[in-house]
């Protein structure tokens, strides 16, 4: 790869698979911008939840959504910094009550056709790796290259426990493998764009891999198919 060349990594996969932590590390490995699409769905949901809307009824998500103003900065953390009409919502939008509120409004095609545009154009302005549920398969399909990141539902849990822990928000390994697999099965039987793989994405499962051997996989698959 040479550092001129424009490209896109499509990243996809269940909640839980390591997308957002493999992909961040990828990004500043190879130079580009890492662009997590969870991030701005959970700010939605963050904006909903703060509003009192139930996240399905999409007449008043709909209605919420021009009041928005979304952006993203990249600081020297080298992280995604989210802000909600100006805030800083980083943190705020990781609580685990979140989740659930992103999972519900990211099936509604209003909020999904609003954020479109907004991801296709980081990918025409930069050389991206981004990662989401259907970023191969609708907002990125003709990227380089994409990725469907993966791991058994029990080892999802039990990092996204450790996760949890490490952020000072706790909880049982029983509920968090529950939640996992209601947004799992929420997010791959929705209506608009839902969780698959595209016909030409790579499958890798990370089940029996730590996060070195993911990250060095997910590296030879990129430098693979971007010369």
């Amino acid at each position: 790869m040479t550092p001129e060349k424009h490209y896109a990594v499509a990243v996809d996969g269940p909640s839980g698979a390591g997308k957002s932590t493999l992909a961040k590390a990828i990004a500043e490995q190879l130079g580009i911008l890492y662009v997590d699409t969870g991030a701005i769905y959970r700010t939605i949901g963050c904006a909903v939840q703060q509003r009192g809307i139930k996240p399905r009824d999409e007449d008043a998500v709909r209605a919420l959504l021009p009041e928005l103003d979304i952006a993203m900065r990249y600081e020297s953390d080298g992280e995604q910094h989210m802000l909600l009409n100006g805030r800083d919502v980083t943190r705020e939008i990781r609580l685990p009550e979140i989740s659930m509120y992103a999972s519900a409004v990211s099936a509604l095609p209003a909020v999904r056709a609003y954020l479109l545009e907004m991801q296709r154009e980081l990918a025409r302005r930069h050389s991206v790796i981004m990662d989401g549920r259907d970023i191969g398969t609708v907002v990125l399909p003709d990227a380089e290259v994409k990725i469907f990141l993966t791991a058994s539902a029990e080892v999802r849990a039990q990092r996204r426990c450790l996760e949890l822990e490490r952020r000072g928000t706790p909880k049982p390994y029983e509920e968090v493998l529950r939640e996992l697999n209601e947004r799992d099965y929420n997010d791959s039987h929705r209506a608009a764009a839902p969780l698959k793989a595209a016909p030409d994405a790579v499958i890798v499962d990370t089940s029996a891999l730590n996060f070195d051997e993911s990250r060095e996989a997910l590296l030879a698959l990129i430098r693979e198919r971007v010369q």
